[in-house]
This record gives C-alpha cells, sequence and structure tokens, in this order.
C-alpha cells in the first residue's frame, strides 16, 4: 500500500509562490507516474500537472509558465513549484500515483491519492 502525504500549501497574495511536496511511504514509487490535481470548491477535480517515471512532463494549460512538477525519487518525494499564484489557483491541491511508467491527466487513472493541501491565494 502507499501513502501520500502533501504540505507546503498556506495562504498567499497574488503575484506569490509556494513549493508544494509531496512525500510517499509504502514502495518506492521511481517505476510509477505522478501527478498533481486541485479541487476549487464546488468544482470538479482538475489536472494540473504529471510526470512519467522517465521524467516527461505535461501541465494544464493553465498553468504552463507558472508552475513546475519535479520528483526526487531518491527521496521519494514529488513536488510542485508554483509561481505568480493568481487567485484562480486558489483549491486543495493533491498529489496521487499510478502504478504505470506514463504520465497521465485523467484523475480516474490514478491508483492513490494523498489527503490534500489547501492553497489560497488573496488578491
Amino acid at each position: 500500500q502507499v501513502q501520500l502525504v502533501e504540505s507546503g500549501g498556506g495562504l498567499v497574495m497574488a503575484g506569490g509562490s509556494l513549493r508544494l511536496s509531496c512525500a510517499a511511504s509504502g514502495r518506492t514509487l521511481s517505476s510509477y507516474a505522478m501527478g498533481w490535481f486541485r479541487q476549487a470548491p464546488g468544482k470538479e477535480r482538475e489536472f494540473v500537472a504529471t510526470i512519467s517515471a522517465s521524467g516527461i512532463i505535461d501541465y494544464a494549460d493553465s498553468v504552463k509558465g507558472r508552475f513546475t512538477i519535479s520528483r526526487d525519487n531518491t527521496k521519494n518525494t514529488l513536488h510542485l513549484q508554483m509561481n505568480t499564484l493568481k487567485p484562480e489557483d486558489t483549491a486543495v491541491y493533491y498529489c496521487a500515483a499510478r502504478t504505470l511508467r506514463w504520465a497521465s491527466s485523467r484523475h480516474e487513472e490514478y491508483n492513490y491519492w494523498g489527503q490534500g493541501t489547501q492553497v489560497t491565494v488573496s488578491s
């Protein structure tokens, strides 16, 4: 069983930055694709970024050029560097892992999820 724990969320002003981290335990995730998703109140969960086991990356159009996903397989961690934050980035951010090597933007294709971390961007 895989456990994922996010951290790094908080309150920030528009234009600011946050760095989210996701610590994995239970097994090594170097052969898994990983992803970040977010869910705002009253909205469906949406894709933010994904990284394959080999390091291929994809982003949602809304965060391209502002967010950077990375993974450290030696520490079994996933990160999301978020710059130039906007109020519309406000959401609970979730880390996810899928038991395949290939990245995916579809949340239903992920097998393990963290509990989420709140990101609030004030205008």
